[in-house]
């Protein structure tokens, strides 16, 4: 099992590991503009250059829900089936606004190393 996540993580791009990492920080980030629901922040996501599949949506929702940091409410689909819109709890905005914190500091570390080895390089 080991040897087939070891091939899968070579073969797939750094972009898209880079976006498995912090796709639940996106998805409340999302979320605290305004409730949304689970196609919408397909939608948005890729509006903001970063294309994740509905697959990948819906088990991040699922894990965020059971750690009980989003709240859910149903709505009717204006002639379609019923939607549920997220939006986060006290607890996914506390959780936001550290995740913030530290991608912010990992964000800028990862910034500075790369700026240095340009310029050694030049």
């Amino acid at each position: 099992m080991l040897c087939k996540v070891l091939a899968m993580e070579e073969t797939s791009t750094p972009r898209a590991q880079w976006l498995r990492g912090v796709l639940d920080m996106c998805l409340l980030a999302l979320m605290a503009e305004t409730p949304v629901y689970g196609y919408e922040m397909t939608v948005r996501l890729a509006k903001a250059g970063l294309d994740v599949a509905d697959g990948s949506i819906y088990p991040a929702l699922a894990r965020l829900r059971k750690r009980q940091l989003v709240e859910t409410e149903r709505r009717s689909g204006g002639g379609g089936p019923a939607r549920t819109y997220y939006r986060p709890s006290e607890a996914g905005m506390q959780m936001l606004r550290s995740w913030s914190r530290d991608w912010s500091q990992f964000a800028t570390s990862v910034g500075s190393i790369i700026t240095q080895t340009a310029r050694e390089e030049s």
